[in-house]
């Protein structure tokens, strides 16, 4: 009986890293406060091992990570068109989303996993001129947030 109710003790005092980890919801807009097709939030501050969970609010929207806006060791993804998706994101840095067929409106956000600072990204050439001002806009807020 003893060896069974320390067993006990043990589970409820040694919760795994997981039990810690929070899951932050995303809704993908064809119209939202910041305007048309956008992410709700547009950034996040999450720390490392948390889920974000893209809802979409509206049909034709994914989400998919920005090659130029990856951090060293992160593997790139892309959900579904029209699917709900949830990424865990481990790797620390700064990451860049999009919505593949809205990146020509704009439609991408940014999430800064872990305590490093949101330094200013070398934003890629052959990226949108909307998409660009959105991403410099959603810096400036991460920086605020601080």
């Amino acid at each position: 009986m003893f060896m069974r109710s320390f067993a006990l003790l043990l589970a409820f005092l040694a919760p795994t890293p997981a039990a810690y980890a929070d899951i932050h919801e995303v809704k993908m807009l064809n119209r939202g406060a910041d305007g048309a097709m956008v992410y709700e939030p547009d950034h996040l501050h999450i720390a490392p091992g948390d889920t974000v969970r893209f809802v979409p609010s509206h049909s034709s929207h994914n989400a998919a990570s920005v090659p130029a806006l990856l951090p060293a060791g992160a593997k790139p993804f892309k959900s579904k068109i029209s699917q709900p998706f949830e990424q865990i994101f481990s790797v620390p840095g700064l990451y860049g989303i999009q919505c593949i067929p809205h990146l020509g409106m704009g439609m991408v956000m940014l999430i800064q996993v872990g305590d490093a600072g949101a330094k200013q990204p070398q934003l890629s050439d052959d990226l949108p001129t909307r998409a660009k001002a959105r991403f410099v806009a959603q810096l400036k807020k991460l920086e605020a947030d601080r």
